[in-house]
């Protein structure tokens, strides 16, 4: 018997597994199509707790073998597992690395992994940073699977559109956007005006909207445009928006005798109550008189409907709609609009004149059809969204150009978390890094997480640093991506990175750090594991970097150059800071890579036991070598009062302070504490008693020490991955340089 697991949903394995016994020899081949797995997706087989590739399939699996199949995440870009409906973000949360790595070993390790130095060639140099990648996306948000282009940050593109098949925006922070219309824009005459109706999709959620305006002028200087915000759940009650417009009837000249249409006015499964139609003089109508004067003219026409049903077929006869005429001695244009209740129902419209046209050149005497309108049926529910409904009578302040010019000023409305209150009942106008990771992580149009799946604590926390520091995030999500990309864009603003830990989304920040939470040493290193990494500085090494943000003062593009004392102006890399707005964040950030990618050039790489499982990403660890003098290592053999004595000799320099650290019980250190010489070469006296039991005895592991003077007792890194290796554990680390932080 073989036992059977297929987990369609890696993240929620109780949900998404399919579990059963199988009687009978089985190869994996015959198991995957008799149990119909897909592999349309990315699948990994496990026989026993080992991947199998494919060309390992046909072997016959052994009695009370276990075979699992886990479906892999496709992380949205048009897959059969994307959901096209989705917003800004897909709802899988994509199992990766921070950088690269095994996506399996991802999800079943301890944290996701990651490698050393990966150098990004960007305009004017080569850039890296070990620690938080340097920014890829451009500020447009543009992926290979976008459909447009973003209105917001791109200049050809500025201006509203129906995006169909595209995400509804998200905001955060405070932005300028061009609103995607909600639904098709329409128009209608009122006494020979023509007005606009345009209800727009300003983003997912609750929004402050600062300021309406067209291109660069407020709408509060056109007495011509009404507006109303629409908040989620609320109704726009300025007009109705559900309107169909046949695409057939253009300005067709309505003639003697000669039916224009029939055309089909609503789609199949609607309904209309209501039908508009536009009719224009654009000669006016009038006849003009030997003496100049105007005499009236008369023009007659009829409009006639009959009921379809959903598959075109008439099921009704024609009827008049409207008799209509229309008596004037006006030579300007003219347009009218007549609006008829009808039945709710499907129809088919057309239309006809009943008068001769008079084709006299002193006659205005001409009739056309200018548009077909219908009001469907429908209850409206646009979802947890915010929407501009904007009506315009068109004058000459306003042009067809400029009425598709609509832009908002707007922030964004998001709940914000404490430690002792928790969640705030309602949500609040903010700019913050933290509470738009947690949108992200928590909304239905993102990961759609609990509470429990997320370090809230540490977004708290991370909230606190941020705001001192004036740091924030404005940006526009208004292009497909995942969450994890997602994620990764905007805590890059804030100098941090997302990572996964037993199952929850945490979130490290690249500043100083001063106490090491491991020692690591000759005595928990695999022997010949231990390598170091050189990355060599070349002639194309960026000395400085250029920052291009999105200015929150002329909206446009900016950029600004960060430097050091030392650096070269003529060795620049350029990159792109996805949702800065501000020049002085713009400027830190600028400055903080240029030091990274000048002083973190050394990345460590060692195997240890489990205890290489205490330190997450991004902490700090203490590493202690021979090989690489950081330092002496080896274990305390005995204490006597403050007198240690060691299993490994150390060497006092002459008028230099010495220290020692220690490690304690849970893999953690203590100290460093300064230390004398004691009466043999392996022997130390402390300082002060230190805080932990020494445990020198057979019965445990003995204590660690690292030994030296105050700057070459150990070497202090940054943890940038950690790999479970069965009973093994592998840590990459990048050295640190204070320097960095300045």
């Amino acid at each position: 018997m073989v036992y059977f697991n297929y987990l369609t949903n890696p993240f929620n394995p109780n949900k998404g597994r399919i579990s059963k016994a199988l009687s009978g020899k089985q190869t994996v081949w015959q198991i995957v199509k008799e149990q119909k797995i897909d592999l349309t997706r990315p699948t990994v087989c496990l026989v026993d707790g080992v991947a199998k590739l494919r060309k390992d399939w046909n072997i016959t699996l052994h009695q009370k073998s276990v075979v699992s199949f886990v479906a892999l995440p496709l992380g949205g870009g048009g897959g059969k597992s994307s959901n096209p409906l989705q917003v800004v973000l897909t709802v899988a949360l994509i199992v990766a690395t921070v950088y690269t790595g095994g996506a399996v070993g991802a999800a079943y390790g301890a944290v996701w992994g990651g490698v050393a130095a990966a150098a990004v060639s960007v305009g004017g140099g080569i850039l890296i940073n070990t620690f938080v990648p340097t920014p890829k996306a451009s500020l447009n948000g543009m992926t290979s699977s976008s459909l447009t282009q973003s209105p917001t940050y791109s200049l050809q593109a500025q201006g509203n559109q129906a995006r169909l098949g595209n995400p509804i925006p998200v905001i955060y922070g405070r932005h300028l956007i061009y609103p995607d219309f909600a639904s098709q824009p329409y128009y209608k005459y009122i006494d020979n005006e023509q007005y606009v109706y345009q209800l727009h999709c300003i983003g997912q959620g609750e929004y402050d909207v600062e300021q309406i305006r067209i291109e660069d002028t407020p709408i509060s200087s056109f007495e011509e445009i009404n507006c109303q915000i629409i908040k989620p759940g609320e109704k726009n009650t300025l007009f109705n928006e559900d309107v169909v417009t046949s695409t057939e009837v253009s300005g067709q000249e309505l003639l003697l005798d000669k039916i224009c249409g029939p055309f089909i006015l609503n789609p199949s499964e609607t309904k209309i109550n209501q039908i508009e139609i536009d009719v224009a003089f654009q000669r006016g109508c009038y006849y003009a008189n030997d003496d100049g004067s105007m005499s009236n003219k008369t023009i007659n026409w009829t409009i006639e409907v009959r009921a379809i049903d959903d598959y075109d077929a008439p099921y009704g006869e024609w009827y008049t709609l409207g008799n209509e005429t229309i008596t004037s001695n006006n030579h300007n244009a003219m347009y009218k609009t007549y609006t008829y209740d009808v039945p709710q129902g499907r129809y088919e419209v057309r239309a006809t004149r009943t008068d001769t046209k008079d084709t006299s050149s002193r006659a205005g005497h001409e009739i056309r059809w200018a548009s077909c309108k219908g009001y469907v049926v429908s209850e409206k529910d646009y979802g947890n969204v915010t929407l501009l409904a904007i009506t315009m009578r068109a004058t000459d302040n306003l042009s067809q150009r400029s009425s598709r010019m609509v832009n908002c000023i707007v922030t964004r409305r998001l709940k914000k978390w404490h430690p002792l209150s928790g969640w705030t009942v309602s949500a609040e106008p903010t700019c913050s890094i933290a509470w738009a990771l947690a949108d992200i992580l928590k909304a239905s149009y993102g990961a759609d997480l609990r509470d429990k799946s997320i370090d809230i604590q540490a977004l708290y926390n991370l909230d606190q640093t941020w705001s001192a520091r004036g740091d924030t995030f404005n940006g526009v999500f208004d292009s497909k991506l995942t969450v994890y990309e997602a994620l990764s864009r905007t805590a890059r603003v804030g100098r941090a990175i997302p990572f996964i830990q037993g199952g929850i989304v945490r979130f490290v920040r690249d500043e100083p750090k001063n106490i090491p939470v491991a020692l690591f040493g000759p005595r928990n290193i695999v022997k010949n594991s231990l390598s170091i990494q050189y990355v060599m500085p070349s002639e194309d090494t960026a000395d400085s970097v250029c920052v291009q943000y999105f200015s929150e003062k002329t909206w446009k593009t900016s950029e600004i150059v960060g430097s050091f004392e030392g650096s070269s102006s003529d060795k620049t890399a350029t990159v792109e800071l996805f949702g800065c707005t501000n020049k002085d964040q713009a400027l830190r950030e600028a400055t903080y890579m240029a030091l990274a990618n000048r002083y973190r050039r050394r990345i460590v790489n060692f195997t240890t036991e489990l205890e290489g499982l205490v330190p997450s990403y991004g902490d700090l660890i203490a590493i202690t070598h021979d090989m690489a003098k950081w330092g002496q290592g080896g274990e305390v053999t005995e204490k006597k009062g403050l007198t240690l004595s060691l299993s490994e000799p150390v060497k006092f320099e002459e008028g230099q302070t010495h220290y020692l650290a220690l490690r304690k019980k849970n893999g953690s250190l203590s100290g460093p504490f300064v230390v004398t010489p004691g009466a043999l070469t392996t022997e130390v006296v402390l300082s002060e008693e230190p805080d932990i039991d020494i445990l020198t005895g057979t019965d445990a592991e003995r204590t660690h020490f690292a030994f030296g003077t105050a700057d070459k007792w150990s070497v202090l890194a940054r943890v940038t991955g950690i790999h479970p290796r069965s009973t093994k554990v592998e840590i990459t680390a990048v050295i640190e340089d204070s320097r960095v932080h300045q």
